[in-house]
């Protein structure tokens, strides 16, 4: 039976791989019982999404997951040290100590390298492949998290489906918005998140927004695509400035936990997210969004925002045109005024494909699920946790 679990964790993008891991993390914990380590090397970017997090700690309990600071690759280990499942997220490297004491371990654990997530079709053929260790007798196992059946699935709580149904069906966005600033006639406006990565071309929407139809409340926190808002608005943003220009209201907040991350996007009507983790949230809320994707070299990034394009909402290529533009990826620069009155004349349809969507994810099965049952699996064990 598994019992425990570790997870080693490198921060890449700032927020988006502790993202992730905190969230799986917790999931684990929470929802199979089970004992759950969390090495990170960055804990000042794990407190801005969890604020209980102390960065002077080493070895700390957070929300019954034992979170230890993974300073140097020179830590040293025992078998006793080593958990059940071993997680190491996307290709991390863990310390080289560790390797021997899985192999020592009896039984050895089940050792997996958690991918990224891609649309890609490649995907499909790689999942849960096994990788032998070149020089150790023990073997690490690919597993991707995706869109189908035939990948990992994504990774959501099964009950936070039915929390963010009560929540709307509760009108619990008015006092959730009240709390960051929004007024009354705010709240009649429609509604935009946004984060993003510096190079997205953040001006140019806000100005469509500003010189639109429908009035806009667009909620933007502290320190994100910075230099961008500071040349629209004429001044640096602090959380809790409140800027008006045109038909938009612009909020500046400051970063907030995950769980409250989870109602803001529920909350809006439209949600500009970015890299991994708010990328598939974004789809859990149900709601129509833009993704920012991380970017790579030789825009090798856009072959993966294409091949999520392929399979999400393909009846509405709007979209398509405006994740393209919003990702530099257009042929030629996108008229985000024309493409912003046109998404607005289209929203009911493409907020109808948006709840179809978020049914498709949860028809596929979530993805902490599915990797405790095939690690189950390797361990020979017939149920788990």
């Amino acid at each position: 039976m598994i019992k425990t679990l570790t997870i080693f964790c490198r921060v890449v993008d700032n927020y988006g791989d502790i993202g992730i891991c905190w969230r799986i993390a917790r999931q684990f914990a929470h929802e199979h019982d089970l004992q759950v380590q969390l090495w990170v090397d960055d804990l000042i970017s794990f407190r801005r999404i969890c604020p209980e997090v102390d960065i002077q700690t080493d070895d700390q309990m957070v929300h019954d997951v034992r979170v230890r600071h993974w300073a140097h690759q020179a830590l040293q280990f025992t078998a006793d040290d080593i958990a059940d499942v071993v997680i190491e997220f996307f290709a991390c490297d863990i310390p080289p100590a560790y390797i021997p004491m899985m192999v020592q371990r009896q039984p050895q654990p089940v050792w997996i390298n958690l991918e990224g997530l891609t649309a890609e079709d490649w995907v499909e053929g790689c999942h849960t492949l096994p990788s032998p260790h070149p020089q150790f007798p023990i073997t690490k196992y690919f597993f991707f998290p995706g869109f189908n059946q035939r990948t990992g699935g994504l990774i959501y709580e099964p009950a936070l489906k039915p929390a963010r149904e009560r929540f709307l069906q509760d009108r619990a966005d008015r006092d959730f918005l009240h709390n960051l600033g929004a007024s009354d006639d705010e709240l009649a406006m429609f509604r935009v998140s946004l984060f993003c990565y510096p190079h997205a071309p953040v001006a140019a929407m806000l100005q469509a927004f500003a010189a639109g139809e429908r009035e806009v409340l667009c909620f933007v926190p502290e320190g994100v695509a910075s230099d961008a808002v500071t040349a629209f608005c004429g001044q640096s943003l602090q959380a809790g400035d409140c800027i008006r220009q045109g038909a938009l209201t612009l909020r500046c907040l400051p970063f907030i936990p995950q769980t409250d991350y989870d109602k803001l996007l529920w909350s809006c009507d439209l949600n500009l997210v970015r890299g991994e983790d708010s990328f598939v949230r974004a789809q859990l809320a149900g709601k129509p969004f833009l993704w920012h994707i991380y970017p790579q070299d030789d825009n090798l990034h856009h072959k993966k925002l294409k091949a999520f394009l392929q399979i999400y909402c393909p009846q509405h290529p709007l979209l398509r045109d405006m994740m393209l533009g919003w990702n530099h990826a257009s042929a030629q620069a996108p008229d985000w005024s024309v493409l912003w009155s046109q998404l607005l004349q289209a929203f009911p349809a493409i907020q109808a494909s948006a709840e179809d969507w978020l049914q498709q994810i949860h028809d596929s099965g979530d993805m902490c699920s599915q990797l405790l049952l095939f690690c189950d699996g390797k361990t020979g064990n017939s149920g788990q946790k």
